[in-house]
């Protein structure tokens, strides 16, 4: 038994560097290209777009609000905000490795704003729970937004404060608890995790917004 309440607190506490799992020195295998655009996963990009990262919990719904989204370029599911090089799904789902379930946006910011990608993640999930998103537990559920450059990060943190006072208002208890940060390095998960609902259409999703309205700041980035 307590080998068990050991295990569930770890999954809910941040790995400490001499704790957290060896990783390794060469990425995982991954896809080449996109399921459904057949566009490479790790580029290189065209010019002029811009990326963007979303931790919403469980990585394959959250990847797929965003490739449905006009002027998203390519997605790409991974593993980050952590300590262990390149992780395995495995590794990252014992909470010792430190990362957060991400999603890569690359995205057309003539077509899509940042403040629109804001939004979505935003209204897609419950961003008060902390280390879980519903039944899902763990570190690597964890709510986060990893930035890149100052505008993202000015962008990102008056649309955390403006949906604060929009869930306030709306009368639900409890704050925010995502996580904001400067991107770091992105590991690319497992083929069969990318555009894993599109491969599995009746597969898992766990996404569940609050009901309550996200208005970003105009101009906040």
């Amino acid at each position: 038994m307590f080998f068990l309440s050991d295990m569930l607190n770890k999954k809910l506490q941040m790995p400490k560097a001499g704790e957290a799992l060896p990783g390794r020195d060469r990425p995982i295998p991954t896809a080449a290209s996109h399921f459904i655009s057949k566009r490479p996963l790790k580029g290189p990009y065209p010019e002029g777009l811009e990326t963007a990262m979303f931790g919403l919990g469980c990585f394959w719904g959250a990847e797929r609000l965003f490739w449905q989204t006009e002027g998203v370029w390519v997605t790409a599911v991974g593993y980050s905000g952590g300590i262990t090089p390149n992780p395995t799904y495995q590794e990252t789902c014992t909470g010792m490795t430190g990362h957060a379930e991400m999603v890569l946006v690359v995205f057309d910011p003539k077509i899509v704003s940042y403040e629109e990608l804001l939004r979505i993640f935003w209204e897609s999930h419950d961003p008060t729970q902390g280390m879980r998103q519903g039944n899902d537990v763990g570190t690597t559920y964890r709510s986060a937004i990893y930035t890149f450059g100052e505008d993202q990060a000015r962008a990102a943190a008056a649309s955390r404060d403006a949906y604060q006072a929009a869930l306030r208002a709306a009368g639900r208890p409890g704050a925010i608890t995502t996580e904001i940060a400067p991107a770091g390095e992105f590991y690319f998960a497992e083929a069969d995790h990318q555009q894993y609902l599109a491969k599995n259409p009746y597969g898992y999703c766990g996404l569940q917004g609050t009901g309550v309205s996200c208005a970003v700041p105009a101009g906040a980035a």
